[in-house]
């Protein structure tokens, strides 16, 4: 018997229905029910198969259900998936010991979600910053168009206001800057500051690539003002741009790192990561969580990492991703109405658009069977796996083509 012919199709309709009775209306879907997964390949409920060039929003990063990640949950889920974080936990350390080495960090805490990881960030800057210049240094400086999370504190670091106006009064401690202005960075600075958080790429804004120059200039004023670097690497990091982290492009190296996302192939799973005395801030009782770490999303966790490194998926992704990037910038010129801006590094792309709907270009790409993101009206966004080909690039690229092309046709009729 087929794979296909064993997996359950739900009728689509009654999902939506229940959906709708019985789940907190907080996403905006789109009309699929998807039922299974494999590599760069997604197929729905009607048995209709697609091309994934979102991975879940850039989760899954070795591809959809990885033999060796299947293999590695299966074994892990048979022999013991959790235990309290009151005992020992040989996987997590030795998760811990492999992404240390990965990033220059010297120690890690386990978390869900990217959200807690950077939440676990920000304490460890407060706790930091009050023990070096007391208790008023406690301020941390984020970027405009940031994007952190969705907690109370994550969502006051992301710094755009249609995240934040639905629930305040929001926590204290958080100021904001323009991206790329190190001037407005620097007249932030005063004693009360202990951090600055940044995305090197920030993803949710639509794909912004902060130039090198200016991390590295950020990176030395951090130095000079003896305040802590905090790297959100939850879109950008595992691999995504070609680099472990899309920081190291730079050659800078933060304070604290976070990685979320890709990090478990699908299993939830976030990490906090410090180096230096930011490393040694917390102490037992300061922070915890029930299922950060656990055996589960560890094992799934390094299963990925050798998936990655055997399979040379950073390579890919920087060579597959130029691949993609010139191809949609040959597409550009074909269609100088439509397409204002190519932006990317690696497999983590952004599509600035003009004179047309990003969402009806999603759309139109959802019905040709190519699965990718709108941000807003204006940015249509790939993440797809690591393990996409060029030839599978390529076929994206003409049905993007097509898009906009029935997108012209339409306006003339």
């Amino acid at each position: 018997m087929m794979e296909a012919d064993i997996v359950r199709r739900p009728d689509p309709t009654e999902v939506f229905d229940r959906d709708a009775a019985y789940v907190m209306q907080t996403y905006s879907r789109l009309p699929v029910v998807f039922v299974r997964g494999k590599g760069t390949r997604l197929w729905d409920s009607e048995g209709r198969e697609y091309i994934d060039f979102l991975a879940g929003i850039s989760v899954c990063s070795v591809g959809h259900c990885h033999p060796e990640v299947v293999e590695a949950i299966q074994r892990q889920s048979e022999t013991l998936m959790h235990v309290s974080n009151l005992f020992y936990n040989e996987l997590q350390s030795r998760l811990a010991e492999r992404l240390c080495g990965l990033t220059g960090m010297d120690r890690a805490f386990f978390a869900n979600s990217g959200a807690e990881a950077n939440e676990c960030a920000i304490k460890i800057a407060r706790k930091w910053g009050k023990r070096r210049r007391g208790p008023s240094c406690c301020n941390i400086i984020t970027l405009e168009g940031s994007f952190h999370g969705r907690t109370l504190a994550t969502v006051t670091a992301t710094a755009q206001p249609k995240y934040q106006t639905p629930f305040t009064p929001l926590p204290t401690g958080f100021r904001y800057v323009a991206a790329g202005d190190l001037a407005a960075l620097d007249r932030a600075l005063d004693e009360s500051v202990c951090a600055i958080m940044l995305e090197p790429i920030q993803g949710e804004s639509g794909i912004n690539i902060l130039r090198d120059e200016y991390l590295q200039a950020v990176r030395a004023l951090c130095d000079e003002a003896e305040v802590l670097l905090i790297l959100d690497e939850v879109q950008s990091g595992m691999g995504r741009t070609g680099r472990f982290l899309a920081s190291q492009h730079s050659g800078i190296s933060g304070d604290i790192v976070t990685l979320a996302k890709a990090l478990a192939g699908g299993v939830p799973m976030g990490v906090c990561m410090a180096k230096g005395s930011a490393a040694e801030t917390l102490e037992p009782g300061d922070h915890g969580s029930t299922f950060g770490g656990q055996l589960l999303a560890c094992a799934a966790a390094i299963a990925v990492l050798d998936v990655m490194e055997r399979e040379g998926l950073m390579e890919n992704a920087a060579r597959t991703g130029g691949h993609f990037i010139d191809e949609l910038k040959k597409l550009a010129a074909r269609h100088p109405k439509h397409i204002q801006e190519v932006r990317g590094k690696g497999l983590m792309v952004g599509v600035e658009l003009m004179d047309v709907d990003a969402r009806n270009v999603r759309d139109r790409l959802l019905k040709a069977g190519v699965v990718v993101n709108a941000i807003g009206d204006r940015i249509l966004r790939f993440l797809p796996p690591l393990t996409v080909t060029p030839e599978e690039c390529d076929t994206v690229i003409r049905s993007l083509d097509e898009a906009l092309n029935d997108h012209n046709q339409e306006g003339k009729a």
